[in-house]
C-alpha cells in the first residue's frame, strides 16, 4: 500500500474541492509542476492528477500541463478528468503518462473501456465516485441511480486494471476513509483498489493499513497534505510499516 499525493487542476492551478463542489474551491498553488516535484522529492512513488476543468467540460482542458508534469517527473503519473475517447487515452499513454482513469466514460461507454483496456493492459483504470452508494459522473455534478459496486463488477469484466474508489461525502472533509464501502468493493471484485477521500490524519492511514481489506494497493490524499495534517514523509512511514510487518 503506497501513499499517492493528488494534484487537482482547475484553471491551471492546484486546488481542492469540498465534496466535489466547484463553488467551494480552495487554491493551494499556481505552480502544479513545482508541487508535483515537491511530492516526488518527499518520497512519493506515484502521482495522481485530476483535470477538474476536463471532468466538467467532458474533454481535457489541462492536457499540456499534465504532459509537462509527466515529463518532468521520474515517478509514474496517472491522470483522470475528461477522458472520453480512445484517441485521448492513446495520446496520454503514448506521451509519458503511466495510467489513465476513466470515470464518466466507463459509465456511459463500456465499449471504450474494453477497447482501451485491451490496447493498454493494466494501464486503464476506472474512477468510481460514489454518493450514498450511487455513481456520480460529469465531475461529480450529475448523480445516477447506478449502484457503485455493480459498476465496479462491470468494469472488471471489461478489463479495467483496477478501481479508484472515492466516497464523495468524505472527499475534502477530512473525516476518515469509508472502510465499510471499501470492504464491500473488495468483496465484490477481484482487481486492485486505490482508496480516495477523507484521509485526515496518520490515524486514518493506520486504520486503512490495518483493516485487512484485500488488494488495496494505494491511498490517495490531497487536502491532508496541503493542510499540513501530516507530511508526505510521515504518511509514507506509516504505510511502510505495513510492508515491513
Amino acid at each position: 500500500m503506497i501513499l499517492i499525493p493528488a494534484i487537482d487542476l482547475l484553471d491551471g492551478k492546484c486546488v481542492r474541492l469540498l465534496q466535489g463542489d466547484y463553488d467551494k474551491v480552495t487554491e493551494y498553488g499556481a505552480d502544479p509542476v513545482g508541487m508535483a516535484k515537491a511530492w516526488q522529492r518527499g518520497g512519493g512513488k506515484r502521482l495522481h492528477v485530476v483535470d477538474l476543468d476536463g471532468a466538467k467540460a467532458g474533454r481535457p482542458r489541462n492536457e499540456a500541463l499534465v504532459m509537462e508534469i509527466a515529463e518532468e517527473l521520474s515517478i509514474p503519473v496517472e491522470v483522470g478528468g475528461g477522458i472520453r475517447s480512445f484517441e485521448q487515452v492513446d495520446r496520454y499513454l503514448s506521451s509519458g503518462v503511466d495510467r489513465v482513469i476513466l470515470g464518466t466514460a466507463a459509465f456511459k461507454d463500456p465499449k471504450l473501456l474494453a477497447e482501451a483496456a485491451a490496447a493498454y493492459p493494466g494501464r486503464v483504470w476506472v474512477g468510481i465516485d460514489a454518493r450514498d452508494g450511487k455513481v456520480a459522473i460529469q465531475g461529480w455534478t450529475e448523480n445516477t441511480a447506478t449502484d457503485a459496486y455493480e459498476l465496479a463488477v462491470l468494469c472488471q469484466e471489461k478489463g479495467a486494471g483496477g478501481v479508484i474508489f472515492t466516497d464523495i461525502a468524505r472527499d475534502g472533509m477530512l473525516t476518515g476513509p469509508n472502510l465499510e464501502s471499501l470492504e464491500t468493493l473488495a468483496d465484490r471484485t477481484e482487481i486492485p483498489i486505490i482508496a480516495s477521500g477523507g484521509i485526515s490524519s496518520l490515524e486514518d492511514l493506520r486504520a486503512l493499513r490495518d483493516s485487512a481489506i484485500p488488494r488495496i494497493e494505494g491511498v490517495i490524499t490531497g487536502k491532508a497534505l496541503y493542510a499540513g495534517a501530516f507530511t508526505i514523509e510521515e504518511g509514507i512511514s506509516v504505510l511502510d510499516k505495513f510492508r515491513m510487518a
